[in-house]
């Protein structure tokens, strides 16, 4: 298991929203094994915007403020705008994807993701853990 990975917006939906008890015990695994664990900020706003509409302010104010406390939160400097500009354009991806694969080439770490749009980026190391 890698010491770094960096969790895209599809971890936290599944983590906060699945129904299947098996697959979230892996997704928890995956949290425990993992030391550095790491978010975008674009996927803290995206997260935020989820749950402030899927079940209010309250919820989405609690839990990012426990995404907050439990991942290293990473900002969009000049360099990952630069870097996600540039993959956008050759790979044709929405920014946010952008942005976080250019934060986790940045960190050299995978992507906890299921999203195919990570699937198209050249050296690009992506995990995920389906539903049974």
């Amino acid at each position: 298991m890698p010491k770094r990975s960096i969790y895209d917006t599809r971890f936290f939906v599944e983590y906060f929203y699945s129904s299947d008890p098996e697959f979230l015990h892996r997704m928890k695994e995956d949290l425990r094994s993992v030391n550095d664990r790491m978010v975008s900020v674009v996927t803290l706003h995206e997260i935020y915007r989820i749950d402030l509409e899927r079940e209010g302010r309250a919820v989405a104010k609690l839990r990012s403020e426990t995404i907050r406390r439990d991942f290293e939160v990473v900002d969009m400097d000049y360099e990952t705008a630069i870097r996600s500009a540039e993959l956008r354009s050759r790979y044709k991806i929405p920014m946010a994807e952008s942005v976080i694969a250019a934060t986790a080439q940045m960190y050299r770490c995978p992507v906890v993701s299921d999203d195919p749009h990570f699937k198209k980026i050249d050296r690009l190391k992506t995990r995920w853990y389906s539903p049974p």
